[in-house]
């Protein structure tokens, strides 16, 4: 977790401190009277580029809960959200040419919107697993903001996907609320309580569709965009995020442990420990983009597996059968046929 003087200074954008105003006035709530507990007013939020500061955002929506009396107004929250909700990262979503594109972008950039999460992923037996991390302890609002956010991303990635690409489960590091059943109408699929991270998950066969509104010029751009605002504010990646990357840019081969440290200024024992701190690994890191690689290749078809096998860095074909059937549960051959069929 970063310090408590990092976090005072991160800021949320107040077109989310508007949209919970005109749930709270949906409710029959006084939003002002809502605003002045924050020393704020309307007028100020809706000044160009507002914004809120993050611990000022926390107790908004403490105050938001109480207010309303409607414990459910996280779930309400982000049943209203949509990609035009979030600026600029929304608008690189919309543009993104496959769902695993605009997962990956969200994972990247998600703290430019919300820096109270962080977001990994990670592949697990033929689904992809999208994780919410805690900047810091959220303490009362643990729920409300986590509900708001699982539920926006769920809503987004159903308009960009058109259906296509359904989340098969949510989970929720907190016991089950008293609006359980809500919880697992409004998302439409398994929720589960009392989970050891905040998750969803989504099938893996599906992340690779294109999507009908790809933009990839716009998404370049846009991508572009939102990395000169994360540079210029400060808000830094995962260690895990930024060696992903640097492992995904290689079309050919990937670069050792030792070169990746390299490029990244540190020592290799150094980044093991880094790594090892976030909950990762080099070597997991590697594994997942091989794994994402190798079904992107066996989907567009072109490579004979033993090419494919040396493409993916690995000096023996029967040491990538082996690797990509625990991913998959079946040979690449197989994956490839059912693929045909």
């Amino acid at each position: 977790m970063e310090s408590r003087a990092a976090i005072a200074n991160l800021q949320v954008p107040a077109a989310y401190v508007q949209a919970l105003a005109e749930l709270i006035r949906s409710l029959g709530a006084d939003t002002s009277d809502w605003l002045a507990m924050s020393g704020l007013t309307m007028a100020r939020l809706e000044q160009p580029d507002a914004s809120v500061s993050l611990p000022l955002f926390a107790q908004l929506a403490f105050d938001a809960v109480g207010i309303t009396r409607e414990p459910a107004l996280g779930l309400l929250l982000g049943d209203r959200m949509h990609a035009a909700s979030h600026g600029i990262v929304g608008f690189a979503v919309s543009s993104a040419g496959t769902p695993r594109q605009a997962i990956e972008l969200l994972a990247r950039f998600v703290r430019l919107r919300l820096p109270l999460l962080s977001v990994s992923q990670q592949s697990v037996d033929g689904e992809v697993e999208v994780q919410f991390h805690e900047a810091l302890p959220l303490g009362p609002m643990r729920g409300p903001v986590l509900e708001a956010t699982l539920l926006t991303i769920t809503r987004v990635l159903d308009s960009i996907t058109l259906g296509s690409c359904a989340i098969t489960q949510v989970a929720f590091p907190f016991p089950a609320p008293d609006h359980a059943p809500l919880t697992r109408t409004m998302f439409g699929c398994e929720v589960i309580f009392d989970a050891p991270v905040a998750a969803m998950l989504l099938p893996e066969q599906h992340l690779d569709l294109p999507l009908r509104r790809a933009d990839p010029a716009a998404f370049r751009e846009a991508a572009a965009i939102c990395q000169r605002e994360l540079d210029r504010i400060g808000i830094g990646e995962r260690l895990a995020d930024r060696v992903q990357r640097l492992l995904a840019e290689r079309q050919n081969g990937f670069p050792s442990l030792a070169v990746v440290a390299r490029l990244l200024q540190l020592t290799p024992r150094t980044l093991h420990r880094r790594l090892v701190a976030e909950g990762s690994s080099f070597q997991t890191l590697l594994d997942e983009v091989r794994h994402r690689r190798a079904c992107e290749h066996l989907r567009a078809g072109g490579l004979s597996i033993e090419e494919l096998a040396y493409a993916l860095g690995y000096a023996d074909p029967a040491n990538f059968r082996r690797a990509f059937k625990r991913w998959e549960g079946v040979a690449p051959s197989l994956y490839r046929d059912r693929l045909l069929r």
